[in-house]
């Protein structure tokens, strides 16, 4: 028995429709389980507390990937599955995970029933599946959302002021990081810490990418202090998930890192959804603990 979980405001034009036209195939694969239209985070998770109460086997969640991480935090450490449909802008992790980015054709991988186990990242108690940030991608995320919230523009046009808001700030933050219990310290002025649930690619034809999800490492980004224009590309960069390596960026690992600063609270993105958290901030990885649907590997691949 499988639970659907559909974010009633997913985008790329899914709706009530879309799920009443498909309703058949998935009443087939939910094979008795809930199938629910949730319209807000709260109603996404009492959704998920739904299924556990009913010992469903999976929870399929259908949305981008902020309704991902709310669904998908629920499940960490527990023996039930974890199926992606994916409904949103960007889809990252469907695309690290190798899962169509058509949700009919991922109801398929669903429906092969193959499972494998993945990493997830945490950061004072908050998961998160693609990756997590302090800095300029929060300032961008805050401003654009109030661009949308108390001038209703455009996501884009929200998105091009808030870059215009940011860029005049200049904002830096001194960051004293302390990598796996304190065996490697470090301090950096730096425009923005960015770490990922595994390591993303910094080179080659697909930037911005991860080649596994199952390394038991977090990758940890820093951008040095730099001027404007920099800044302004780097920030691009961050925003889309496709940071690069340059002379003013380090890449570290680590399976566990404490950032701190001169603040005792920080605004923390963690996959795009914004929380205030105090610090310092304590980041760790949960080895393959969250099971999830996913394609059966070809041989020499890995997730």
């Amino acid at each position: 028995m499988i639970a659907f979980i559909f974010n009633g405001h997913a985008g790329r034009g899914f709706d009530h429709s879309w799920l009443e036209a498909h309703r058949q195939t998935i009443e087939g694969i939910a094979d008795g389980g809930p199938i629910t239209v949730a319209e807000g985070g709260q109603a996404l998770q009492q959704a998920v507390r739904q299924a556990l109460a009913l010992g469903c086997t999976g929870v399929v969640a259908g949305g981008g990937d902020g309704t991902l991480n709310c669904v998908a935090s629920k499940l960490v450490g527990t023996p039930m599955s974890f199926g992606v449909l994916p409904m949103g802008t960007l889809n990252h992790f469907a695309k690290d995970l190798g899962i169509p980015l058509d949700p009919l054709e991922a109801l398929k991988v669903i429906a092969r029933g193959h499972v494998d186990q993945i990493d997830v990242g945490e950061v004072n108690g908050h998961y998160f599946l693609n990756n997590s940030s302090i800095g300029l991608y929060v300032d961008l995320v805050h401003d654009r959302e109030k661009q949308q919230e108390r001038l209703g523009r455009g996501k884009w046009l929200a998105f091009a002021w808030a870059f215009v808001g940011v860029l005049r700030r200049y904002p830096f933050m001194t960051v004293t990081l302390m990598f796996d219990t304190k065996t490697k310290t470090m301090t950096h002025r730096t425009p923005f810490v960015f770490v990922g649930n595994n390591p993303y690619r910094t080179e080659g034809l697909r930037l911005g990418g991860r080649e596994s999800l199952q390394t038991g490492q977090l990758g940890v980004y820093i951008a040095e202090r730099s001027g404007r224009w920099r800044l302004f590309a780097l920030g691009l960069r961050a925003l889309a998930g496709r940071l690069r390596q340059a002379k003013d960026f380090k890449t570290f690992s680590a399976v566990d890192l404490k950032i701190d600063t001169s603040h005792n609270v920080l605004k923390v993105a963690t996959d795009g959804e914004l929380n205030r958290m105090t610090t310092p901030l304590h980041y760790k990885i949960h080895a393959r603990s969250l099971k999830v649907f996913v394609p059966a590997p070809q041989p020499g691949n890995t997730l």
